[in-house]
């Protein structure tokens, strides 16, 4: 049996219980956006999220890359975006529930991630889940830190040094 994840935290003192999860609220196009570009050019909901430009319009969804922590059933979840083309955009939304078997969309990571090189624009397949899940994310295997640590794993010490700057970002 795998045991429970938990940290005593560098930053607060406080134990920590639970493999970290941290999410973005937006793509990190949208967070380039001023006001005004972001209630006249962008759709922000809590899973997709649309951006129009000169070139026409940008599509999001809102997805899980779920990364294994060393001996322990959890694993570390980077709530994340993904860029889909507008045709995947629609057959993502047009989905039933439970997606068919096999169901992924191509997409590019759409979020900059600390502790890691540049993550933004590293080629994905999202991969719809039912009961209403947000789908997961498969990083393509690639020499990335992140690709990296999505094939092989964390240890409990990097699991750590990852999740304390996004629980205490100040």
């Amino acid at each position: 049996m795998a045991a429970i994840f938990a940290f005593r935290c560098s930053c607060c003192g406080e134990l920590h219980e639970g493999a970290p999860s941290i999410g973005f609220d937006a793509p990190h196009h949208y967070a380039g956006l001023n006001e005004t570009e972001r209630e006249t050019l962008a759709t922000l909901g809590s899973d997709l999220c649309t951006i129009d430009h000169d070139e026409g319009r940008d599509h999001f969804v809102r997805a899980c890359l779920e990364i294994p922590i060393h001996g322990h059933g959890d694993p570390f979840i980077w709530g994340v975006w993904i860029s889909l083309s507008a045709e995947n955009f629609t057959r993502y939304q047009e989905l039933p529930d439970p997606p068919p078997p096999g169901e992924s969309y191509f997409g590019w990571f759409s979020n900059r991630l600390p502790g890691y090189p540049e993550t933004l624009n590293l080629k994905t397949r999202v991969r719809p889940r039912g009961d209403n899940l947000r789908p997961w994310v498969e990083l393509e295997p690639i020499d990335h830190l992140l690709s990296h640590d999505a094939q092989e794993g964390l240890t409990v010490a990097r699991a750590q040094a990852l999740a304390e700057p996004a629980l205490h970002p100040d």
